[in-house]
C-alpha cells in the first residue's frame, strides 16, 4: 500500500478510535453542532436512558431553523417552532451546552457561526443533524451531516460509527470570468457530475480556482457537496485559512496556536497520493448559473436555453414532470422569466461577501416594484458588518429591507414561505417541490444572479449590469 495520503485521509486516520474488520470505523468527533431541529429526540433518548452528553464543551448549540426573521424579540408564533426553541434552551442548560438562542448577540445559522467563532479549524471531525454540515470542509476539516439517532450516539461517547467513504478529487484550473462566483462553480460542477454523481465519495476540491478563492468562496462550494451526493467536500488549508481562524474566540491562542498551525501546515494531499476518482474542469467553461428544474444539477449557464430531455440523464417521464411544476419548457430560454421573489441568505450564501455582492449589482437603481426580496444575514455579526459597511444604507435606498438572521426561506420551517406558484430567484441550495413553501418554485442562483432579478423583475444576466472595477 502506498505511504502517500490525500488530505481525507490523513484527518480521517487521525480520528479513527477502532476500526471494525468488514465494518465501520469508530471515528471520534472533536466538534459537534446543535440546532433545534434534529436535537430534541436525541437528548430524549439520553434521558430514557440516564445518559449525560460527555463533552458539553465540545458540543455548541445555536436555534436558526425555526427562528423567525422579523420582530425576533417577540414570542414565537408558531407552536411547533417554539416547542423547538424552548426544547434546545432546556436540553442545553440541563447538559451545559453553550446555547446561543433569539436574542444571543452570537445567534445564527449553525454553519455561519461555526467558522465565525473559530469552532472550526482545520484538522477537526465536524458533525451536525444537518446535511450542509459540509460546509465546513472549507477549512481541511471532515465535516458532515448525520442523522437524529447518531445525533445521540455522538452526545453520549463523542464518537460516531462510519464507513469510510471513497475519495474523489475535483479540480478546477484557470481563472473565473467576471460575474462567476462561487456559487456559480459548485452549481457548474453538480450539473455536469448530477445530483447523485459523487455518491459514496468524499470531496477534494482542488486547482487554482480554489486557491484563489476566499476563505467564504469556499464555504459555498464545501456547502453544496451534499447536493451532488458527497458525503462531504474539503479544501486543503493554506495561509488565508490560517489566517481567517487565527484570534477568534475559540482558536487556539500563543504557544498552541504554534503547535496547532504546525500541525494544519501538514494537512495537504501527498504528491502521488491515488484518488478513487478524478475529473478536472476548466474555469472558463463556467458563466453564471441558474437551475430551471426541481433539482440542483437541473442548472445551466444563464444565457443557455433549458436542455431537451433527450439531451439530459434520467427518465424522460421525470424530466418532464419537473418542466410541469416549474412552469417551463424544453428549449426555453431562462434569460427573461418574470420572478415573484428574491432570498438572498442561508448557509450558502448568507455571509458578508454575498451581501457585498448583491450590493454592488444594485447599488445605484431600484428593487422592481413586483419583486418581494427578503435578505436574511446568517448571523449577528454579518448583520454588524452590512450596517458598518455602509451596505445597509445603500440597500435601504435602493428600497430593500434588512431582516434579522435565520435560516429563513432555505426551506421553509418558519414563515418565510414562497406562496405556491410563485417564483423565487434563491441563493440557498435546493430547489426541491416545495423546498421553499408548498407549490413554490424555486430558481438556484448566485448573489448576482439574485440582485440583478431583483432590479428587473426577470432572469437577468448580472453582467450586464456591472460596472467595469467589478470582480
Amino acid at each position: 500500500m502506498s505511504s502517500k495520503k490525500t488530505l481525507f485521509d490523513k484527518v480521517w486516520d487521525s480520528h479513527v478510535v477502532q476500526h471494525i474488520e468488514n465494518g465501520p470505523d469508530v471515528l471520534f468527533i472533536d466538534r459537534h453542532m446543535v440546532h433545534e431541529v434534529t436535537s430534541p429526540v436525541a437528548f430524549l433518548g439520553l434521558k430514557n436512558r440516564g445518559i449525560n452528553v460527555l463533552h458539553p464543551e465540545k458540543t455548541f448549540a445555536t436555534a436558526d431553523h425555526n427562528t423567525p426573521t422579523i420582530n425576533q424579540h417577540l414570542p414565537v408564533e408558531d407552536p411547533l417552532s417554539a416547542n423547538q426553541l424552548k426544547a434546545l434552551e432546556e436540553n442545553a442548560a440541563a447538559h451545559g451546552i453553550s446555547y446561543w438562542g433569539l436574542g444571543h448577540e452570537k445567534n445564527g445559522i449553525v454553519h455561519v457561526v461555526g467558522p465565525e467563532y473559530g469552532i472550526t479549524q482545520p484538522g477537526a471531525t465536524i458533525v451536525c443533524g444537518d446535511s450542509h454540515t459540509s460546509t465546513h470542509g472549507a477549512f481541511g476539516a471532515i465535516a458532515f451531516g448525520i442523522g437524529t439517532s447518531e445525533v445521540e450516539m455522538v452526545l453520549a461517547t463523542q464518537c460516531i460509527m462510519q464507513a469510510k467513504p471513497k475519495s474523489m478529487r475535483i479540480n478546477v484550473e484557470g481563472s473565473l470570468s467576471k460575474g462567476v462566483t462561487p456559487k456559480d462553480v459548485a452549481l457548474y460542477i453538480i450539473s455536469q457530475l448530477t445530483t447523485s454523481g459523487a455518491t459514496g465519495y468524499f470531496v477534494e476540491y482542488a486547482g487554482q480556482v480554489f486557491r484563489d478563492m476566499t476563505m467564504e468562496g469556499r464555504m459555498t462550494v464545501c456547502n453544496l457537496s451534499i447536493e451532488m451526493g458527497a458525503r462531504g467536500g474539503m479544501i486543503a488549508p493554506d495561509t488565508k485559512t490560517f489566517e481567517y481562524v487565527k484570534g477568534r474566540e475559540f482558536s487556539p491562542k500563543s504557544a498552541t496556536l504554534e503547535k496547532a498551525t504546525a500541525y494544519w501546515e501538514t494537512l495537504y494531499t501527498d504528491e502521488g497520493a491515488e484518488f478513487d476518482k478524478e475529473i478536472t474542469f476548466n474555469a472558463a467553461d463556467i458563466e453564471p448559473m441558474i437551475t430551471y428544474g426541481t433539482n440542483p444539477g437541473m442548472g445551466i449557464g444563464i444565457t443557455n436555453d433549458i436542455p431537451t430531455a433527450d439531451a439530459v440523464e434520467g427518465g424522460e417521464a421525470t424530466y418532464k414532470k419537473s418542466l410541469q411544476y416549474m412552469n417551463f419548457n424544453e428549449g426555453d430560454s431562462m434569460m427573461g422569466k418574470a420572478i415573484d421573489f428574491v432570498f438572498l441568505g442561508s448557509c450558502t450564501n448568507g455571509r458578508i461577501e454575498d451581501f457585498r455582492a448583491f450590493t454592488s449589482i444594485v447599488k445605484g437603481r431600484k428593487k422592481a416594484d413586483n419583486v418581494t426580496a427578503w435578505l436574511v444575514p446568517g448571523s449577528h455579526q454579518v448583520e454588524a458588518a452590512i450596517k458598518e459597511e455602509g451596505l445597509l444604507a445603500i440597500l435601504h435606498e435602493s428600497g430593500f429591507e434588512l431582516r434579522e438572521p435565520g435560516c429563513s426561506a432555505c426551506l421553509a420551517m418558519n414563515d418565510d414561505k414562497i406562496p405556491a406558484g410563485k417564483y423565487a430567484v434563491s441563493t440557498s441550495n435546493r430547489n426541491f417541490e416545495g423546498r421553499q413553501g408548498p407549490g413554490s418554485r424555486t430558481l438556484l442562483a448566485s448573489p448576482l444572479v439574485a440582485a440583478a432579478a431583483a432590479v428587473t423583475g426577470k432572469v437577468t444576466d448580472p453582467r450586464k449590469l456591472m460596472v467595469i472595477e467589478t470582480v
